[in-house]
């Protein structure tokens, strides 16, 4: 396996030469028109295949309404022309935020989300066309291990995690979320979808990605006598009802999900890994998953892959680690095609469900012609990016306008905008927006 590199390919005759050179499969296609298509999803008709991916931005106002940076952003966003933005986790409890400043979905915060669904809607128009509607979906959340309310660690958890617990400094004895808790979270997600359609949002995901609390359940296999844990059945439980509970009781609104389908904890902690290497993947469960959630009438998927705080890599190919971070051992393209291989086998193997590939920021400007290679073969419907949003928010817009990327704009994946995240800051692009966002400096070390 080749050792990691950071992104320096100024042609495609050399990205295309390295791929080779690591015996992986990167497709590209000249032709990007694909991309601009309009498509069809779940009674809707977006202008565009492609996505803006939901970002915690850490910015909201002390009752999880959205403040001054929120509405910046995902003005931005909207005018940048993406056919859907996914707008972030958002926590359906106090006890559920990963930080203080997480936006949070309740009665006296839901004006505030109406405001920003009204101003993003207006910026998307106003670029796009009076004739052409953005979705909007927004991603509803509760935290977990990572949960943070009040800026301290706080964790809610499924499971025990040897390595998650270890690195987390939760000990063996802290108490497992009990059921009739997790009956009464259901509600509460229930309640948030409710007023995400009073806000304007056009559907809602209920995260199951990265290790928060839904993730947590989907691996928590030694959960023993619960109706949450040990079993498939079980484990997914959880997802599928409140999946269900909303969609059945909160008419008209598009129910989707962000999944992570390959966590790289060890077996039994981690979802989707082989018994044998965690390494590895194993997508029978998650496949076993998608195939109930299409049951009950799921038609958007959202793949991702890994936990940003164990082994970030796995979901966000980059060229530097946040300080302190590990370099892995594989080149980022390895990482890229590990996302546009997996994302690709379920989109196979359920072609009636739109997918949302993912781990394209990496590829810098050629990641519209990997993006437009994929939609063609039919291993990804719609494509998402996360980093290039932030540093990038017009690429949707200056692909269909100009038919390339400015290469002076670029996400470079220097994880400067997961730097602001871990350190309690809004979040937003360190390198193409640094007027608004810095890392802020160390405190002096006081004089003894």
């Amino acid at each position: 396996m080749a050792g990691h590199e950071k992104f320096k390919f100024k042609s495609r005759a050399e990205f295309l030469a390295k791929a080779s050179e690591l015996g992986v499969e990167i497709p590209f296609s000249e032709n990007i028109g694909i991309l601009l298509e309009k498509v069809g999803l779940a009674g809707k008709t977006l202008p565009n295949r492609l996505v803006v991916h939901p970002m915690e931005g850490a910015d909201a106002q002390a009752d999880g309404s959205p403040g001054e940076l929120t509405f910046r952003r995902y003005q931005r966003f909207a005018s940048g022309g993406s056919g859907l933005v996914w707008f972030e986790a958002t926590a359906v409890t106090p006890d559920g935020k990963s930080n203080p400043r997480q936006l949070q979905l309740c009665g006296r915060s839901g004006d505030g989300f109406k405001r920003l669904v009204e101003k993003a809607r207006a910026a998307g128009r106003k670029r796009l066309g009076s004739n052409e509607d953005q979705t909007f979906i927004l991603q509803l959340t509760h935290s977990g291990r990572f949960s943070k309310p009040a800026g301290r660690p706080a964790p809610v958890i499924a499971q025990h995690s040897p390595l998650l617990d270890q690195k987390l400094g939760i000990p063996p004895d802290h108490s497992l979320i009990g059921d009739e808790k997790l009956d009464k979270l259901q509600e509460r997600f229930i309640t948030a979808a409710a007023l995400a359609r009073e806000a304007g949002f056009d559907g809602i995901d209920i995260k199951a990605s990265h290790g928060y609390l839904v993730s947590d359940l989907l691996a928590a296999r030694t959960r023993r006598d619960s109706r949450y844990g040990g079993p498939i059945e079980n484990r997914s439980r959880f997802l599928i009802e409140t999946a269900k509970a909303i969609k059945d009781g909160v008419r008209g609104l598009v129910v989707c999900c962000r999944l992570g389908v390959y966590d790289s904890l060890p077996y039994p902690y981690g979802f989707g890994v082989d018994r044998d290497d965690e390494k590895k993947e194993d997508l029978g469960e998650p496949i076993e998953l998608i195939r109930s959630l299409a049951g009950i009438g799921i038609r958007l998927v959202n793949v991702s892959l890994g936990i940003p705080q164990y082994k970030p890599f796995y979901g966000r190919p980059f060229d530097k680690p946040v300080p302190g971070g590990v370099i892995p051992d594989e080149h980022p393209l390895m990482g890229v095609s590990r996302l546009l291989r997996l994302t690709g086998r379920l989109q196979r193997a359920f072609p009636l469900l739109a997918f949302v590939g993912t781990g394209y920021s990496w590829l810098r400007q050629f990641f519209p012609h990997v993006a437009a290679a994929i939609v063609e073969a039919g291993n990804a419907t719609l494509v998402g990016l996360g980093r290039e949003a932030l540093a990038y928010p017009d690429f949707a817009a200056e692909l269909a306008e100009n038919g390339c990327l400015d290469r002076k704009k670029v996400c470079l994946t220097c994880s400067g905008c997961s730097r602001l995240l871990s350190s309690g800051c809004p979040v937003g692009c360190i390198v193409r927006d640094k007027g608004i966002y810095r890392i802020p400096k160390p405190s002096p070390k006081a004089k003894l």
